[in-house]
């Protein structure tokens, strides 16, 4: 597993090489059509299962957008939302959203502790790591990794791409290994019980 992560921090630093970096104004321009489902700023969804864009590192929104617009990462709702963007329209959406203040929803009290627990300790009788080895412990990410923003994401999102990852429906990109390994171990409650806990990280 340490041989995988370092293998794919060291891709994602090249690959991070690779195009320039995003103008946030030039981002905020193309960004009205993606504040109609994520709020303005990317801050607010409209719906539970839609992501927070706001806050996330530049690096992994431009991963994702990009696998979106490629029809590597499958997500219906963004069906041709993308088109016709060049990948600095991308870049530059990233830079916006990445600059803009995340929110923190109100994580269920009763979940808070096993939540917790595993975040930050994992379960070592089933094999699962801490998740804030790779998010860091207040689920800030790791911008040069590309790893998210976990902290004040909406919890039904980050339980739906758990179960995602867990049955193999996202498995784009190199990082897709290992939280497809990492689900693969957890149950539907540990599901439910980091996500409730994260959305309310800050």
């Amino acid at each position: 597993m340490k041989k995988l992560i370092a293998g794919f921090v060291f891709g994602v630093s090249l690959t991070a090489m690779a195009h320039g970096a995003g103008d946030p104004e030039a981002g905020k321009q193309n960004a009205a059509a993606c504040q109609g489902c994520h709020g303005e700023g990317g801050a607010k969804p409209i719906m539970g299962a839609y992501p927070k864009l706001s806050g996330q590192g530049e690096r992994y929104l431009y991963d994702q957008l990009k696998a979106i617009q490629e029809n590597a990462r499958v997500v219906p709702e963004m069906a041709g939302q993308l088109g016709g963007k060049s990948k600095q329209d991308l870049q530059d959406l990233a830079a916006y959203f990445a600059k803009q203040d995340i929110s923190v929803n109100q994580a269920d009290p009763e979940l808070v502790e096993k939540g917790a627990a595993l975040y930050r300790g994992g379960n070592m009788a089933s094999g699962v790591p801490a998740c804030a080895g790779c998010h860091n412990p207040q689920g800030k990410g790791n911008e040069p990794a590309g790893f998210p923003h976990l902290g004040g994401q909406n919890a039904d999102y980050l339980a739906k791409q758990l179960s995602e990852y867990r049955g193999g429906t996202r498995s784009n990109g190199t990082n897709a290994a290992i939280m497809m390994d990492v689900a693969s171990k957890l149950t539907d409650a540990e599901i439910k019980a980091v996500a409730s806990y994260l959305s309310g990280l800050n």
